[in-house]
């Protein structure tokens, strides 16, 4: 990022986006519920990310600055059209069922699966804005709690309460929408008092 921010350097910054394209697009996706517009924003990320390069403190990790312009552009972008967000997921629970369905699976099991998986994307799509960015920046993209937290500019202690929120409701929803004999697809766990 250095060299991006000191003189622009164009192969430099062309390794950055395609270090971050690929996370950034999932996340903008799960963050709009459309994929052209996640396209759009990602776009927009990297543009602002490049334009506003000599704001950029190497003091502090290049990726907590990517995410927060992501972050905020799907807020803007939420608050613009006055709707709420979907979160169509492209891995995770999905994966699950494309590895099933790699092994000698039945058709019915199949269709079972991407049941649950549709379940599953209309359970996080349902939650507030607040606990959905927990899931999918936890669970999704793999980040910690501390980057979270960092990213986020909340404590640390507010995003475990808020996953476990987000988690408590997901899987209050999935037993109630999930067929008898079914295993819920998420844990749940009890939230301590929000920090």
């Amino acid at each position: 990022m250095r060299e991006v921010k000191m003189r622009g350097a164009h192969e430099a910054f062309t390794q950055l986006v395609r270090r971050w394209e690929t996370p950034i697009r999932r996340l903008c996706i799960r963050m709009t519920g459309d994929e052209h517009r996640g396209e759009d924003l990602t776009q927009e990320t990297f543009a602002r990310v490049f334009a506003n390069r000599r704001q950029f403190d190497p003091a502090r990790k290049f990726s907590t600055w990517l995410w927060r312009i992501a972050l905020n552009l799907c807020r803007e972008e939420a608050r613009r059209n006055g709707c709420r967000s979907e979160l169509p997921l492209e891995d995770g629970v999905e994966d699950v069922h494309r590895a099933r369905c790699a092994m000698a699976v039945t058709p019915e099991m199949r269709l079972l699966d991407e049941e649950r998986a549709e379940l599953v994307r209309g359970a996080i799509s349902a939650l507030p804005e607040i606990y959905r960015v927990v899931v999918v920046l936890r669970e999704y993209e793999g980040l910690k709690c501390r980057e979270i937290a960092e990213l986020l500019e909340i404590p640390e202690g507010t995003v475990k309460w808020r996953m476990a929120e987000a988690l408590t409701q997901l899987g209050q929803s999935l037993r109630i929408l999930l067929p008898d004999g079914d295993e819920p697809l998420l844990g749940t766990a009890t939230p301590a008092k929000e920090r």
